[in-house]
């Protein structure tokens, strides 16, 4: 059988572990911290410009940027997106 019956198969075989408590090894993308105004300097933007560009709100950029927080989730993988290839990023959002 192909390489897709033997993933899908892998993949029913973890997840049935799973359900019976097991530990099951698995692959975790876990985004590397940004330095949020290092990159907005970087691409010589205002927060306000960073922020509309790339959907964030002005108050949480300046947030992250103080240190109050942290971007976690799917604004950190964002961020870490734009950190490597900012103009594929306004590419792909305009």
């Amino acid at each position: 059988m192909g390489s897709a019956f033997e993933s899908i198969k892998q993949g029913l075989t973890e997840a049935v572990a799973h359900a019976k408590g097991q530990k099951v090894a698995a692959n975790v993308y876990r985004p590397s911290i940004v330095d949020v105004t290092g990159l907005r300097k970087r691409l010589d933007l205002t927060q306000e410009q960073f922020a509309a560009r790339f959907g964030f709100s002005v108050a949480t950029l300046r947030h992250w940027e103080r240190g109050d927080r942290n971007p976690q989730g799917p604004a950190l993988t964002l961020l870490n997106l734009i950190d490597r290839d900012p103009q594929a990023v306004m590419r792909a959002l305009t």
